[in-house]
């Protein structure tokens, strides 16, 4: 920035009082700083200081160009990423000297659309305090408006359809704005200056109800009229109904969470299974009796975002007087409550404003869909695939762009565990501490979330769900699609897991055109993941330890419990879990009795009639498994750590039959949580070498001797708890063991601890305990899940090494 130059005044000898000269300046901010209300703040500020110009968005983000004084251009600069909006975030703030021009007066100037997309959209944010306060006064023009929203707070990616953001980029551009929202969006010293979702009661959307038949369940629902379909929502919820809500990112199914009745139909009709259902509560004082809630769960839980939070239950909670209790089908045998507060101004009206009549006060909010499929979003469409899961429909008329379910996260050691990293979360992206090419990767078939990449920024998509279903692979194409546009980025490299079966890898498949498409290992794609959010480079490796369900071996077996030692470039296979079969796939995972009988009989070990599995185990059936693993029909060896777990809670009689995805390792959680501070020692596994050339790791671990253990600890009468406490021990001692060989053989220090099964948060606490204490370095996910919800972001970086980082 250029200054004044002070003269002498002729014939004095002394200087005249100094002359300032106006300077400008092009500031050019990166970041999420659209849809954040960004401009006006730079319009606020600029006025504040005096300067004059104008304020732009841009492809690149937000562009100003600003003229004074120095010193006002010097506290504008200090202050654009330090004052910046609540839900900004300032990533880089460029500055370029140009020529002053004169001018009176700072504008806000229409969107420039020129480039490519290089900004950062803001994800869904929850309803501020501010418009909360609105939404609950009698007085104020939006009282009880169900799509409230200023620039702090309300749909972002959801509604997005192109950058740079404005309101005809929006699902929004089909709503006029009144005259009053108009002067307000119009309006510097408005809190909705250039709120581009900006709406009230004249200018919509609009909700509206509709109800099922309860005769003929096959013709079409009929609209409810009246003059507050909220009002008759909650008479439809207090009298027992599910009723399909859609809300920012999708279609919720609803009940109220008290009523037994309803949470067992909704279980019914959705064929949930036992698996949990998630709350959402009027105010933490409406849960806190049942749940222990930590400062960081608080803070998630009342924060900007509002995701699901999972809560430890209370051993032995006592009722709260005036407290609503929830059902105990909400949550059957699990030792958590997934808990979350209203994010949007209908959730508030849902629960109820002060004075209205008395409602449910806690809803069970599942996503709206059937089971295995991607979220509902479309109205007809939920109709359609909602008709037998729903009593009636509160819809409105604002289309969602993209999908977007509920996050769900947990706090382990006070750091957040990613279970689900969706709403609230996408698209922001995760900093890449290598530059990739542009990139995407398709992840895997479970918990499907694609990448994509460029630089030093990688964007995953929110949840997308399970790949078996052609639903789910349409979502999926539209996914990508719309990351695209909203990124900018055009992948000229693709990534895939190795699984030659998976559909996201099929799909890369068909549409390389002309790409390179690398193949990631599964687990080597897991330890990835974890290096790259915490911002290694690769330069040297670390000991991955990958536990989990199943992901595709070298070998054509199914791992699970391996530990690598792994940098982006590659991986050695340095310790495996032992071999056993896995008797016809997916059957035995959803019986985990057979699972217990294969790892039995791998250990030596007799069926016996006293052990939990065999129990559960028909004898017509006990004969098939026998005659099927002795002679390896339909049998993959797999060495996962997953399928351990399942046969331990079967085992120790806590889970015999998986009604869905890792019920019965939960359940062992569950039961080792309630044995006490100590459940005395663990149990130890063997470890062998491996003779060279035969295809396993350097060091196997046989659970054998564990297996022995704990059947005769069953013989004794010990406490199933005590079993389970007893067996995550001797995880966590193994992984202890094995990191130390590692380290002697290589001197790395260093242990990435990844794969869903460290989603268990009593295992990975122990199992970084124990490590930390033996001088490791331990890289846990705090990003992306450690389950297969972050695999695309370790594919990346895998494969922009092998392919090479240059363009």
């Amino acid at each position: 920035m250029t200054t004044g130059q002070v003269d002498t005044a002729p014939g004095t000898g002394t200087a005249p009082a100094p002359a300032t000269a106006a300077a400008r300046c092009r500031f050019t901010v990166r970041g999420v700083v659209q849809g954040v209300g960004f401009r006006p703040f730079v319009h606020a500020l600029a006025t504040e200081l005096g300067l004059t110009g104008h304020v732009t968005n841009t492809a690149e983000g937000v562009s100003a160009e600003v003229e004074g004084t120095p010193a006002a251009l010097a506290r504008f600069r200090a202050r654009i990423s330090g004052d910046a909006p609540p839900l900004a975030v300032v990533e880089a703030v460029e500055a370029q000297d140009i020529a002053a021009t004169g001018g009176r007066g700072f504008t806000i100037l229409p969107s420039r659309a020129d480039g490519p997309a290089r900004t950062l959209v803001a994800p869904d944010a929850a309803t501020c305090d501010a418009c909360l306060a609105e939404l609950t006064d009698p007085a104020d023009r939006r009282h009880r408006h169900p799509f409230l929203t200023c620039t702090h707070c309300g749909p972002r990616f959801t509604l997005v359809t192109g950058l740079p953001y404005d309101r005809a980029q929006t699902t929004m551009a089909r709503f006029p704005m009144c005259p009053d929202c108009a002067r307000e969006y119009a309006d510097p010293t408005d809190r909705r200056f250039h709120a581009q979702p900006i709406a009230c009661h004249d200018c919509g959307p609009r909700l509206r109800l509709l109800t099922a038949d309860p005769a003929d369940r096959t013709r079409p629902p009929r609209p409810v009229t009246g003059p507050d379909p909220v009002a008759e929502t909650r008479r439809l919820l207090a009298a027992g109904a599910i009723v399909a809500v859609k809300g920012l990112g999708g279609y919720h199914l609803v009940c109220d969470a008290s009523d037994d009745a309803a949470v067992a139909l909704l279980r019914r009709r959705k064929g949930r299974g036992d698996k949990p259902f998630a709350l959402m509560a009027r105010h933490l004082t409406d849960v806190q009796h049942l749940v222990d809630i930590s400062p960081e769960e608080r803070a998630l839980l009342t924060g900007a975002v509002r995701p699901i939070v999972l809560l430890r239950r209370k051993p032995h909670p006592a009722p709260a007087h005036g407290a609503p209790e929830p059902s105990p089908a909400v949550a059957p045998g699990s030792p958590d409550l997934g808990v979350m507060l209203p994010y949007t101004p209908l959730h508030h009206l849902l629960l109820g404003l002060p004075g209205d009549p008395r409602g449910p006060r806690l809803l069970v909010m599942t996503s709206g869909n059937v089971a295995g499929e991607p979220i509902v979003t479309d109205d007809d469409e939920a109709l359609r695939r909602l008709a037998h899961l729903a009593d009636a429909w509160l819809a409105h008329d604002r289309r969602i762009q993209v999908p977007c379910d509920d996050s769900v996260v947990r706090i382990c050691d006070g750091e957040p565990l990613f279970v689900r990293r969706s709403r609230g979360y996408a698209p922001f992206p995760v900093p890449l501490p290598v530059p990739v090419r542009p990139a995407l990767a398709v992840g895997g078939d479970l918990k499907n979330v694609l990448c994509l990449a460029e630089g030093h920024r990688a964007w995953l998509s929110a949840h997308i769900g399970d790949m078996d279903d052609l639903a789910t692979q349409t979502a999926f194409e539209r996914a990508e699609a719309h990351l695209e546009t909203v990124t900018g980025v055009r992948p000229r490299l693709l990534a895939a897991d190795r699984h030659p079966g998976y559909h996201s890898g099929r799909w890369a498949q068909r549409h390389t055109d002309g790409r390179p498409l690398v193949r990631v290992q599964h687990h080597h794609a897991h330890i990835a993941a974890a290096m790259a959010e915490h911002g290694l480079d690769g330069a040297r490796p670390v000991i991955g330890v990958a536990f989990d369900g199943t992901g595709y071996g070298d070998d054509g077996a199914v791992w699970g419990g391996e530990i690598l030692l792994a940098d982006y470039t590659g991986y050695h296979r340095f310790g495996q879990l032992a071999y056993v079969p896995l008797p016809g796939g997916d059957t035995t995972v959803r019986r985990p009795y057979r699972m217990a009988l294969a790892q039995l009989r791998a250990a030596g070990l007799d069926w016996a009639d006293d052990l939990p599995p065999t129990a559960a185990c028909r004898p017509d059936e006990q004969r098939l498994l026998a005659r099927q693993l002795d002679r390896g029909l339909h049998c993959v060896p797999t060495s996962s750590m997953g399928r351990l777990f399942d046969a331990v809670s079967s085992l120790a009689g806590i889970c015999h039959h998986a009604g869905y995805e890792a019920q019965a390792a939960l359940a062992l959680e569950a039961a080792a949580l309630t044995a006490g501070p100590d459940p005395g020692p663990g149990y130890t596994f063997a470890l062998r070498s491996a003779p060279p050339a035969t295809g396993t790791a350097d060091l196997v671990a046989d659970p054998a001797p564990v297996l022995a253990a704990i059947v005769a600890d069953l013989r004794t009468g010990t406490d199933p708890a005590l079993i389970a406490a007893r067996f995550h021990t001797a995880v966590a001692g193994l992984v202890r063991r094995l990191c130390a060989r590692a380290r002697e053989r290589t001197g790395l220090r260093t242990v990435a601890l990844t794969g869903g099964v460290f989603a268990n948060t009593l295992l990975a606490r122990d199992t970084a305990r124990l490590l930390r204490e033996d001088g490791h370095t331990v890289l846990r996910h705090r990003r992306v899940p450690p389950n297969d919800g972050g695999l695309a972001l370790g594919q990346i970086v895998v494969a922009a090494r092998r392919a090479g980082a240059a363009p």
